[in-house]
């Protein structure tokens, strides 16, 4: 069984198709179920954020699996078959584990080094056992990319250009954010929204002159009680985006919310600032060309990080990934040899039993003295001759193709299937 991940992010597609890719909860969720019910794949996982979207599964078949996969992400993006097959990755195996780790580790972030991706991570791995489309192996290995993204931005400073897209979108909006008179409209209460508000008011920003608007009330007035700040609700959103100087859209809306026509009404004689989080984008990009009008998006976002210089930082994560690449794989590839090695000890050790018996019904009458001396010189004789084949084994499972040794090694000794499927559930259960 291997791993395999099928994925768009900001370096493959465009914005607009990532709009269409794009999924909230219940919709990676609904992917999720519908790629663990085809044949080739026994564990999936999404994860799903402003600029990527990525399946990944536990499958034995490539070839099947991609086909299923893409079949599904193509579907839902609106993308046929060589429109994905120009926009999407595929990662197979030690590839694919590599990729996740970089994903966590901040390296393939369109803001080079940011921390929000763990939590984006964290919330697939909770969301799939939850929903039990994540078994062990999948399990097993996000909770070792999260283990990698902490420590690449503990080790190292890769997260100082911006620890999230919410502050690298409050960088790009300028000086007007640190203006004590400056007002702000914060549309959506979700993560992204209520992110937002814990950022600004750890900037120094007076609560009182951060509003939240979101479709549910309640979710705004959760902010409200937490943080101090005020709530508007939806419908009456306009009164507030006239008096607002800055405006962070983060609503996870199907369509765009701030069109031009209602940014002119909101700007006109004045200047405003957009930082639109979104994706599908919430605000009308051509509001850029108004007059007062300052537009950030994800596009914005996206060509600023091109020009960040954190060379050092990024070989020193580089380093750390790609040593947490090796020893993940040389654990995984030692698990799959375990099981192959206690079989055939056992195998051994069955032997020598029965061989005590049948000398113990021939030559009955050796005593236990005598006896206790056989059945040492017995094991001695087994152990000696496994000796080598297992110790060999050990040595070839980071090498290329060691797997097929191990495979080798059950075949020649007519090891029972049966019983090194027994040691690998066992193993499964322990971990």
């Amino acid at each position: 069984m291997s791993v395999l991940v099928v994925g768009m992010s900001h370096r493959s597609a465009p914005i607009d198709v990532l709009e269409r890719a794009s999924l909230d909860t219940d919709a990676a969720v609904k992917l999720a179920h519908r790629v663990l019910e085809t044949a080739s794949v026994t564990e999936s996982a999404v994860i799903s954020t402003c600029n990527r979207v990525e399946v990944y599964v536990e499958s034995e078949r490539f070839h099947s699996a991609l086909e299923d996969i893409s079949t599904l992400l193509g579907e839902h993006a609106g993308l046929d078959r060589e429109q994905l097959a120009r926009l999407a990755y595929v990662h197979y195996d030690d590839a694919a584990v590599a990729h996740l780790f970089s994903v966590t580790a901040g390296l393939d972030s369109m803001i080079l080094g940011e921390s929000q991706i763990l939590g984006q991570v964290r919330r697939a791995l909770h969301t799939g056992q939850a929903e039990s489309t994540i078994g062990s192996a999948l399990n097993s290995l996000f909770q070792q990319a999260l283990r990698i993204g902490k420590r690449g931005h503990s080790e190292t400073g890769i997260d100082r250009l911006a620890p999230s897209t919410v502050t690298a979108g409050l960088a790009a909006a300028g000086a007007v954010v640190d203006d004590p008179e400056t007002r702000f409209l914060v549309a959506g209460a979700g993560t992204m929204g209520g992110l937002t508000v814990r950022t600004l008011v750890e900037r120094g920003v007076d609560p009182s002159r951060i509003m939240v608007a979101n479709r549910t009330f309640q979710r705004a007035y959760e902010l409200v009680a937490t943080f101090g700040v005020g709530a508007v609700r939806w419908e009456s959103m306009d009164v507030e985006l006239a008096a607002a100087d800055v405006v962070i859209s983060s609503t996870g809306a199907a369509g765009v919310v701030f069109d031009r026509d209602r940014v002119a009404r909101a700007a006109e004689g004045r200047t405003m600032t957009f930082v639109d989080l979104a994706l599908p984008r919430d605000v009308d990009p051509s509001v850029a060309d108004l007059p007062g009008v300052h537009h950030v998006d994800l596009v914005t976002l996206s060509e600023l990080a091109e020009n960040a210089e954190l060379a050092g930082d990024v070989e020193q994560v580089r380093g750390i990934v790609g040593d947490e690449v090796r020893s993940f794989l040389a654990a995984k590839a030692a698990s799959r040899v375990t099981p192959t090695v206690v079989a055939l000890r056992t195998m051994a050790t069955d032997v020598v039993d029965k061989e005590l018996e049948r000398l113990s019904s021939r030559l009955p009458d050796l005593d236990e003295a005598q006896q206790a001396q056989v059945r040492q010189a017995l094991r001695r004789v087994a152990d000696k001759l496994i000796h080598a084949p297992t110790v060999r084994v050990q040595q070839l499972v980071e090498a290329p193709g060691g797997l097929t040794y191990a495979d080798a090694l059950a075949d020649l000794f007519a090891l029972d299937q049966s019983a090194v499927e027994a040691v690998t559930r066992v193993g499964g259960d322990e971990s």
